[in-house]
């Protein structure tokens, strides 16, 4: 598991250069994915005494408290600690509770939740859906448990998909061949934010670029999406053309604009939201992340009209897809 200032710090060249499957599917995998779904809660008037017992039965160390349908704390082992210190195992769940409770959305990113994890400190994090409804519950030990597991399942699948693109450049006979891919992104759409980096970076994979070169691609992907999902007012396209030389990646949008691209490509500077910001994103190093992992990066922005960002990757000689002239 990174550490707290690991997993606050920018991406630099050499980490762009050197990224792990795991970081990977950090950005891929989102909460849903991962998290226990088979939530034990108990109710506000249980005595303490009761949740020691379940704690002990399941093998759990924290449990979302209800009442009438509702979410309204947790308690933790933590507070059963407290409550056996001072001799009150059969006090009300209640009185030891935390109500404050800090929640995690199905949608978030496994990165989203490490990031979350990391500033706050807290084991367990009740999960909850579009609706606000309890669907489950995420500790850290549930994130390495699904990254394990996904771990095992793409593997073999992705192998053979990646044996029958490889040869995409091969088999077509042209002076010069380009494969083009498009995405149409919705604004707030949080739900399948991160969904077309994964779809291109797998693409790269399968037409047989190396494992560090899609993950680069696949990062600054993700940061230029999750842009147009929080800041434009329509959404936009991302555009990637892949050649055997090159990568060219383009973000467009219709509004409502950049009024200072300078100031924009600071670290630490964002125009997003308070109610973004609460859900984990918006920190203001999207462009500084994508800068890094890419070899050129050009923003044009007018206020009113729109934005577009261009990158490109230059493949090196042993990175080139192979083309047949």
């Amino acid at each position: 598991m990174r550490t707290d200032k690991e997993l606050r710090r920018v991406v630099t060249d050499a980490d762009a250069q050197n990224i792990s499957r795991v970081e990977e599917l950090s950005y891929e995998l989102k909460v849903a994915d991962v998290m226990a779904r088979n939530v034990q809660t108990v109710t506000p008037d249980m005595q303490m005494i009761e949740v020691l017992e379940l704690f002990r039965r399941t093998r759990i160390s924290g449990a979302p408290v209800i009442s009438n349908g509702k979410m309204i704390g947790i308690v933790s082992m933590e507070d059963l600690v407290r409550a056996m210190e001072r001799g009150n195992t059969h006090a009300r769940v209640r009185s030891y509770m935390t109500a404050d409770v800090t929640t995690m959305h199905s949608y978030d990113s496994v990165v989203t939740a490490l990031e979350t994890f990391a500033r706050t400190g807290v084991g367990r994090f009740p999960v909850v859906d579009e609706t606000d409804q309890l669907v489950g519950i995420l500790t850290k030990g549930d994130i390495t448990s699904g990254t394990l597991k996904a771990l095992q399942e793409d593997y073999q699948e992705e192998e053979v998909r990646r044996y029958r693109a490889s040869h995409l450049f091969e088999d077509i006979v042209s002076d010069r061949t380009s494969l083009i891919l498009r995405y149409h992104i919705k604004p707030r759409d949080y739900v399948h934010g991160g969904q077309a980096s994964s779809y291109i970076k797998r693409a790269l994979l399968r037409l047989g670029a190396n494992a560090q070169l899609a993950r680069r691609c696949g990062i600054a992907i993700y940061e230029a999406e999750m842009n147009l999902i929080i800041h434009t007012t329509l959404g936009g396209v991302i555009w990637v053309e892949i050649e055997s030389n090159q990568i060219s990646m383009a973000t467009i949008d219709d509004g409502p604009g950049i009024a200072d691209v300078t100031l924009a490509r600071k670290a630490g500077w964002s125009t997003a939201t308070a109610d973004v910001r609460e859900m984990g994103f918006g920190a203001g190093m999207g462009l500084k992340n994508i800068e890094r992992c890419v070899d050129e990066m050009t923003i044009e922005s007018k206020v009113g009209e729109g934005t577009r960002l261009d990158m490109k990757i230059l493949l090196l000689p042993e990175e080139s897809f192979r083309e047949t002239s």
